[in-house]
């Protein structure tokens, strides 16, 4: 299935509508929008709940997305229904930022993280399963198309994705949903009421930690509400967690319907530098991370995807500090560059992390009274193994001389294991790694 590439600006004929004056604009964006809310259905789900959607309400949001949607030189349609705009590089949203008016684009990091030696024997076993596991890639441009040279691919955000949110200041933000690992390990997410629930891998906290590497095997989790969500992730962490200034930079893959619309995995990034409360989004749906890659489009479908007993693939995601600079570069793949977070946006990140996360996260509304049936990972628990369990492999974390290595002292920690749990080991082809996840609601998790 090729992306059909539409090599005509924006705003020429898919907009037509602006030249309209703003109250006939408005008159027809509600008259739509009732009657699309309240008979549109995506993938069994209705994940836009009819709404009587007042003018005002619609004028800010509009304006919301015209400040967010760049103009574009070129867009792509992709077969999964995305639009990609291919946006100047100088144009993009990241810019916005108060505090990022007069940065210069670092089009290259310094220096990419060294790697260690490995041994002979580690080496040999690195190969063995390359016909077993390969890498997913990106649906929007799957017969090749990609942006011009000194633009960004950026997914266009429409209103539908804006009245999914519980409000516009909630659009592409994440609850605050951060477990403390080395606190109380008595299902704290559960008792403070906000029903994230994790299976997840993570350092100790007295290292200085300058970033994380590892390759994530990819699923779809099927999502029982709307507004719940299913994800994979790496966390780089700094602060208190209990506090209002927790630095956090994160990338993996993510379902939810909230914020896409669809129940497809997608390449997503996070980042806050006061614990979830305002600052920071998803992917870039405000000003802050700087995309450099035109070939990447953060916040798109995945594609192909594991299958239970059937082929395995998997995306490597690095993020480390640049040593010369101290911006928090994002690698995807075989060192892809996509772009970094200027050092400008963080307090504690601005010199060095103290913890790094990997593994799942979920969140658990327990409609109707009982646990969510929102899978993690594959939906199947850790100790069904490979191909049928999600993985983490190959955990890795850069050290302050800039060199990566694996990670051997790690520990693990789930709230629930009867919903969702994890098992580490280690072994030459793997190194660290675990497998994680399961079915949420079942017998044993009512």
């Amino acid at each position: 299935m090729a992306c059909n590439l539409v090599a005509k600006k924006r705003g020429v004929s898919s907009h037509l509508h602006l030249h309209l004056p703003l109250h006939h604009r408005l008159l027809l964006l509600l008259l739509s929008f009732l009657f699309i809310t309240k008979f549109g259905l995506v993938s069994g789900l209705n994940y836009t709940k009819y709404k009587q959607v007042s003018s005002l309400r619609l004028e800010r949001i509009q304006k919301h997305l015209e400040k967010i949607n760049k103009p574009a030189i070129m867009t792509i349609e992709s077969p999964d229904g995305d639009i990609i705009d291919c946006v100047h590089k100088r144009k993009q949203p990241a810019l916005d930022h108060p505090l990022l008016k007069n940065h210069n684009i670092q089009r290259v990091p310094a220096e990419m993280p060294k790697v260690k030696r490995l041994k002979q024997d580690e080496a040999r076993d690195s190969r063995s399963s390359e016909s077993a596991v390969m890498g997913a890639w990106q649906m929007w441009h799957r017969n090749g198309t990609r942006c011009p040279n000194g633009t960004v691919p950026i997914r266009r955000s429409t209103m539908h994705d804006v009245l999914r949110a519980k409000s516009l200041f909630d659009f592409g933000k994440k609850q605050r949903g951060m477990i403390n690992p080395t606190g109380r390990t008595d299902a704290p997410d559960v008792v403070s009421g906000n029903g994230h629930e994790h299976a997840i891998a993570y350092t100790g906290t007295s290292e200085e930690v300058y970033g994380a590497k590892a390759t994530i095997n990819v699923w779809d989790p099927s999502i029982q509400e709307v507004n719940e969500f299913s994800l994979s992730q790496i966390w780089i962490l700094s602060g208190s967690f209990d506090g209002s200034d927790l630095n956090s930079i994160e990338a993996g893959w993510q379902v939810s319907p909230e914020l896409y619309g669809d129940k497809r995995p997608r390449l997503f990034t996070y980042w806050t530098t006061d614990s979830y409360q305002a600052t920071g989004c998803y992917n870039l749906l405000c000003s802050g991370f700087i995309q450099t890659n035109s070939r990447i489009a953060i916040g798109a479908a995945i594609s192909p995807i594991s299958q239970y007993a059937a082929n395995q693939y998997d995306i490597t995601i690095l993020i480390w500090k640049d040593p010369k600079l101290g911006n928090w570069w994002m690698g995807f793949g075989d060192n892809t560059l996509v772009g970094y977070w200027p050092a400008e946006l963080f307090t504690h990140l601005a010199d060095h992390a103290t913890m790094v996360e990997w593994g799942g996260e979920v969140v658990n509304s327990r409609a109707n009274g009982k646990h969510t049936s929102t899978q993690m990972g594959s939906g199947n628990f850790a100790e069904d193994g490979f191909g049928k369990s999600s993985y983490f492999r190959n955990l890795e974390v850069v050290d302050a001389d800039n060199s990566l290595s694996s990670v051997h002292d790690i520990s693990t920690l789930a709230e629930n294991t009867n919903c969702y749990n994890i098992k580490s080991s280690f072994n030459n082809e793997w190194g660290t790694y675990f497998y994680y996840g399961g079915p949420g609601n079942n017998p044993r998790c009512p």
